[in-house]
């Protein structure tokens, strides 16, 4: 059994890595992260004829039909360059409409969002870090959904937002156009600038029923796996850098990459990660051929990933020395982004428990 990339997954992963090298480096990065919006319409406009709005989208709505691997595998060249934009928002709230039985919302936004003429995001996480479904307290009663939303990324540049809530039939998922009335957002202060997040509150706004809590599920489990892959491409990128650096800073005549504690502390950090990817792989593929398993890996690889590139990110910080800790050095840009994938849809030890439940343990 072949478990490696096919030939046209890897031109794919090499193509968007040169495209993202060349179109958005670290300047881009900054530049877009310290805007007012966080949000570059030409460079998402540029992903969005290669395809990348699209991957997920079913051909039949305008976009490649692919499966989450291949999504996965953009998201990793996503962390990998530190990449600013609505990429996990759009992608999650694609999995949502898909994955719903409201055809009519499906016609409506997914051709649009294949093409990067509309973009989408995602309202689940609640106050207190709650992520379960079954805690939601955002309510729909009447088609009019009322209730708050802490972290929200992507919201502010949005053109409709896909809202875990609960009805009468329990949890699912509710789409509000973004210029519905009842909707107030309040652009928060974050540590990871290359994806904004917004607090929401909901007044009443009219929604209407996209799917229920399967389709919620769904979303949930792709957003993890996606975190999972991002996080793999942050740490890769973190090891690079260690590894660049190790090899030019000269300490008492000698590059550092010569002492042994510095050559240990790089292979800690390679053989941590490289393990590492076909978890997040597996998960991935789980989430379309093996979908009696896949929440539980989706939890696992998120849990993972998250803490592999947070220690990554920190064990190259420090290798780096002071300089891995100033605003004008770009490793900064990755330990920050570690930030919002351990904390987004939920920290590890959350994950951790789904997953021992999922199991039975």
């Amino acid at each position: 059994m072949d478990f490696g990339l096919s030939d046209e997954q890897i031109l794919f992963k090499d193509t968007l890595r040169r495209f993202l090298a060349e179109q958005c480096p670290s300047t881009r990065v900054r530049s877009v992260m310290e805007s007012d919006t966080g949000h570059d319409a030409a460079l998402w406009h540029a992903l969005s004829e290669l395809g990348v709005a699209g991957l997920n989208v079913p051909a039949e709505y305008g976009g490649s039909g692919l499966e989450l691997l291949d999504v996965a595998l953009a998201a990793e060249e996503f962390g990998f360059a530190a990449t600013p934009g609505p990429f996990l928002a759009s992608a999650m709230a694609v999995t949502a409409l898909v994955a719903g039985d409201d055809e009519a919302n499906r016609a409506t936004w997914l051709p649009r969002i294949a093409s990067g003429d509309a973009l989408a995001a995602v309202a689940i996480g609640e106050a207190g870090g709650e992520w379960r479904p079954q805690a939601l307290a955002t309510r729909v009663v009447d088609g009019k959904l009322t209730g708050s939303k802490p972290l929200v990324p992507g919201a502010a540049v949005a053109d409709c937002l896909l809202v875990a809530a609960l009805d009468a039939d329990g949890p699912g998922v509710f789409l509000a156009a973004s210029d519905a009335p009842g909707i107030e957002r309040r652009a928060l202060a974050v540590v990871d600038m290359t994806r904004r997040v917004d607090a929401i509150n909901f007044t009443s706004t009219p929604v209407t029923r996209v799917g229920g809590q399967a389709a919620l599920q769904r979303c949930v489990d792709a957003g993890c796996v996606l975190l999972a892959a991002d996080a793999s491409g942050g740490a890769r990128r973190a090891l690079d850098m260690a590894l660049d650096y190790a090899k030019q800073r000269e300490q008492f005549g000698r590059p550092i990459g010569g002492f042994q504690a510095v050559k240990h502390q790089l292979a800690d950090m390679a053989t941590e990660l490289e393990p590492a990817i076909s978890l997040w792989w597996y998960a991935a593929h789980a989430f379309d051929h093996i979908r009696d398993q896949s929440e539980r890996h989706a939890a696992l690889a998120k849990a993972h990933l998250s803490d592999v590139f947070e220690r990554i990110v920190r064990a190259s910080t420090e290798i780096h020395g002071g300089i891995g800790f100033t605003w004008e050095f770009d490793l900064q840009l990755w330990f920050r982004r570690a930030v919002f994938d351990r904390s987004y849809l939920g920290e590890s030890g959350y994950h951790r428990a789904r997953a021992a439940d999922l199991a039975g343990w």
